[in-house]
């Protein structure tokens, strides 16, 4: 089906769904018949926007719908103000779509960091001039030998936590919320911390101890960079709006856009906080190596499930990840929802 047939054939189900939705924000303005009508519509809506993505390159249409399923989707998985219930909502559903649906900023937000590690880090093991620029033969030797080592144990591991955790957050607000600037503190927050990660490493495959230098920053360093990562797509993202908002305002694309981005930015907390206590209490306090990457193979694989497992699922179901989605609700609402799912 081409592109003009498919909106002439569902136009008049869009309207529907965007009226229901906006009456919808007040339970005591929907029939019965119309909240199930409009769960109904919710489902059908959010398969044309799973076609549209795949078949159509068109992003008015994909914002089109993507706001009318996020609209819907507000009205009809709101739940009473439950702290904890909210909680749950976040990091099941919000969080992971949100960072799912941000393929393409990850992708860019990895290679922002990671060229900058590899490049570094190669020219580094292989240029004697820059390690005499980069510190005396003495320097590197006591880096080496002990304080890159010594620096996982050198606090308590409660108060060395915190601080690592402490910092990798403000680390990632900076990438998080630079990205407004046009994406460029976004760019060198990530660009200079892969830099410094390959200078270490750089170090360490001059010195022929690679593996010591693995065996050290993987088993917090995969979760904590993967956090980076994420949390420089939604700067890169933010940015982004600001640069190319389609054909929304961008006054109106830099809100849409930062109540996703700022799903993400909440979620990641977690993340860092479990990354700092790998690092406070794993990577400089057990001695064997394995025991330590597999540690952070281990979360690092849970974590990257949770992301693409119910990323893909969330966004089947039509949610955006944006702030305020899954808030409030009705029992009416709730029990058609649940109809719809069994049917």
């Amino acid at each position: 089906m081409d592109i003009d047939r498919f909106i002439a054939r569902n136009t008049a189900a869009w309207q529907r769904l965007d009226e229901l939705s906006r009456r919808g924000r007040n339970p005591r303005r929907l029939a019965p018949g119309e909240i199930d009508e409009l769960v109904e519509l919710y489902q059908r809506v959010s398969s044309h926007l799973s076609h549209a993505r795949a078949a159509y390159a068109d992003p008015a249409l994909t914002a089109r719908l993507t706001r009318l399923v996020g609209q819907a989707n507000g009205v009809i998985y709101r739940s009473p103000g439950r702290p904890g219930r909210a909680v749950v909502e976040l990091l099941a559903w919000r969080f992971p779509a949100a960072v799912w649906q941000s393929g393409r900023f990850v992708a860019a937000s990895a290679a922002l960091l990671l060229v900058p590690a590899l490049v570094v880090g190669a020219w580094i093991a292989r240029s004697d001039e820059a390690l005499d620029a980069l510190a005396s033969e003495a320097a590197r030797a006591a880096y080496l030998e002990h304080d890159f080592e010594a620096y996982y144990s050198s606090d308590p591991a409660t108060q060395f936590a915190t601080q690592v955790t402490v910092n990798n957050i403000q680390v990632a607000i900076t990438a998080f919320a630079a990205g407004v600037l046009l994406c460029v503190p976004t760019v060198f927050v990530l660009a200079y911390n892969g830099a410094n990660i390959g200078v270490a490493g750089g170090l360490f495959a001059d010195a022929g101890e690679l593996g010591r230098f693995f065996g050290l920053i993987l088993p917090h360093g995969l979760l904590e960079l993967t956090a980076v990562v994420i949390a420089g797509a939604a700067g890169l993202r933010l940015g982004w709006a600001v640069i190319d908002p389609g054909d929304r305002t961008r006054g109106r694309a830099l809100g849409e856009e930062a109540r996703r981005t700022g799903v993400i930015a909440l979620g990641l907390v977690l993340a860092f906080v479990a990354a700092g206590l790998i690092e406070g209490f794993v990577t400089g306090r057990v001695g064997s190596t394995a025991l330590r990457v597999g540690v952070g193979v281990v979360v690092e694989l849970a974590f990257v499930a949770w992301i693409v497992v119910q990323g893909r699922a969330a966004t089947l179901r039509g949610v955006t990840g944006a702030l305020g989605e899954l808030d409030r609700g009705w029992d009416e609402l709730a029990a058609a929802r649940e109809r719809a799912w069994a049917a």
